[in-house]
């Protein structure tokens, strides 16, 4: 059995963090022969330990996500989340990708990002536009989350130490062929845990 995606489906890829969501998303896009816009996040280490994320648009906007030394409401854990920053770089860069009809890339979707109703609202947006999106979900429970895997036009892949070198083929292979309007497969083995 199979999983299929077509023009104008969406595909999210999961897994616990670390495991290589964000090296696999550039791995993809560096073998796809379409057009991306949107955005990434990254670690910001300092002396050797994680202090906050930033956020980058494809198109070369940056700045700060989250940061320890942030001052602010809006916290995940021990960050401050900058939703100025986020609403700067991450929902351009997703509008402009659906404006421009390229491949929208979202790295990521997850408990920081969801502290700006404009994010949400790009993100919305883009599920319900034409274009293909192409992205990570953080792998935890939030309605706003949940309905996004819940969507029919979604089909999300979990990530894993063991499978993820593996996978780099297997979803670019499937992009391409959704790009260009045809059937892309992905087989079931890469929805589980195994």
């Amino acid at each position: 059995m199979k999983a299929e995606i077509s023009a104008g489906h969406n595909l999210f890829v999961t897994g616990r963090p670390g495991v290589g969501k964000t090296t696999l998303i550039e791995k993809v896009l560096s073998l796809l022969s379409v057009e991306a816009a949107g955005f990434h996040t990254r670690e910001i280490r300092d002396g050797g330990g994680r202090t906050g994320f930033s956020i980058s648009s494809l198109s070369g906007d940056a700045g700060v996500l989250a940061h320890v030394d942030l001052d602010t409401p809006y916290r995940v854990g021990r960050y401050g989340v900058n939703r100025a920053d986020l609403e700067r770089v991450g929902v351009p860069a997703i509008e402009d990708a659906v404006r421009l009809g390229r491949l929208v890339v979202m790295d990521e979707i997850g408990r920081m990002e969801l502290f700006s109703p404009a994010f949400r609202t790009a993100v919305e947006r883009a599920l319900d536009s034409p274009a293909t999106v192409f992205g990570t979900i953080q792998d935890r429970s939030n309605p706003f989350l949940d309905g996004v895997r819940a969507r029919p036009d979604v089909t999300v892949l979990r990530i894993t130490e063991r499978n993820r070198d593996a996978a780099v083929d297997v979803v670019a292979r499937a992009l391409e062929h959704a790009l260009r309007g045809e059937a892309g497969e992905i087989p079931d083995r890469w929805m589980s845990d195994e």
